[in-house]
């Protein structure tokens, strides 16, 4: 049976998983969600800071082909683009179902306060998502316009502001310790373009045109990239786990020991670290390999399941530990734990909205994208 056929049996049977789970949200609102009061954070919001850098990653990508003009990328823009578009839509829809009145969106076009990052962001990943949509649509349909430059000269910096302010909007709460730290917002950037990468990596392998030449030397690059961001997240983790440890402050250190050794270790140690980076660095610096599509691809593919770990291993630590002590007996009732574990109805949403970044990803590369067919 080909990949193509399995996926679209899986994103069927994630939107039948996913329309359950977004009734039950719309019916219930959060009644049926895990997290609440303390635990303000759950699977949406860790979903949502994967899907967004994933896009910001994958327009960096694409200024290969479009704004740099690096030839052994030439024609992978649309297919970069058309990835990041998918994935904008898909984190800002985790997001928009997590928040509290979803019909409320439109004060942060029409009443915002720009001095919050939180509507920096919202304007930011607007403007992005539109201009994402006219890079595209002139590379579609006049590839040689001078304005495809001109947008993505504008769009790489607009890329790292959208990717490094979701480290901002977490790094300026001096409240969770665990997020207050130097490093942390200067590492999603990374993060970005780690994701951004393994995704545009995965899309050629499974995706890309069969006769062109420069299939495998791109596919060599990239998971040259991967392991090399690798290395670099892998320094980044040290550096902010060890000065947390030795910074010996009682809530940061319960807050690493929680992802390294509490109930979850095992996201960390076996999802992040050894699938989702040991595994890949491994395979991908065997040089024979990385050029085969099907290696690359599937260690894409692991690169971008680590990677949403270790989403989750950003946001669900640091606010499952308690800010007072007492606060984890002061009160009792459904929603005012610190023990965090999505729901059903949380995995439902989740699996569905992926489900449908997919479908919409095979969609539009069978129907919008034409294949290239011109060889070097």
């Amino acid at each position: 049976m080909r990949l193509r056929q399995v996926l679209y049996g899986l994103c069927a049977v994630s939107l039948i998983i996913g329309t359950w789970g977004i009734v039950d949200r719309l019916r219930y609102g959060h009644q049926t969600a895990a997290y609440g009061s303390y635990v303000v954070w759950g699977l949406w919001v860790a979903m949502y800071l994967f899907f967004a850098g994933l896009a910001a990653g994958a327009f960096m990508v694409a200024s290969l082909d479009l704004l740099f003009k690096i030839g052994v990328f030439r024609g992978i823009g649309r297919l970069a683009l058309w990835v990041a578009l998918v994935s904008l839509a898909a984190g800002l829809l985790q997001v928009w179902l997590d928040i509290g009145h979803m019909s409320r969106i439109w004060k942060v076009y029409l009443q915002a306060n720009l001095g919050s990052v939180m509507a920096q962001m919202v304007w930011g990943y607007t403007l992005f998502g539109l201009l994402i949509a006219a890079t595209l649509s002139l590379a579609l349909w006049v590839p040689q316009s001078w304005a495809i430059r001109a947008l993505m000269l504008v769009g790489l910096p607009l890329s790292l502001f959208v990717s490094g302010a979701v480290g901002a909007l977490l790094g300026v709460q001096a409240s969770r310790l665990f997020w207050h730290v130097g490093l942390f917002p200067v590492q999603f950037p990374v993060f970005s373009l780690a994701t951004g990468v393994a995704a545009v990596m995965a899309a050629i392998a499974f995706f890309g045109p069969a006769d062109d030449p420069r299939r495998g030397e791109q596919l060599r690059i990239l998971a040259i990239a991967t392991v090399a961001l690798a290395v670099v997240k892998l320094y980044f983790l040290w550096a902010d786990f060890s000065q947390s440890l030795y910074g010996n402050i009682p809530h940061n250190v319960e807050a690493v020991n929680a992802v390294l050794f509490g109930r979850y270790w095992w996201a960390f140690w076996i999802g992040q670290i050894l699938v989702g980076t040991l595994v890949p660095v491994v395979i991908l610096s065997w040089p024979g390999l990385a050029r085969e599509e099907a290696w690359a691809g599937w260690m894409g593919v692991l690169v971008l399941a680590g990677l949403a770990v270790a989403r989750a291993n950003i946001v669900f630590p640091a606010l499952a530990v308690p800010e007072i002590e007492a606060l984890s007996t002061a009160f009792s009732g459904p929603h005012l734990t610190f023990d965090y574990f999505p729901s059903l109805m949380e995995w439902a949403v989740a699996v569905g909205i992926i489900g449908a970044a997919v479908l919409a990803f095979i969609l539009g590369r069978d129907v919008v994208l034409q294949p290239r067919r011109e060889v070097a």
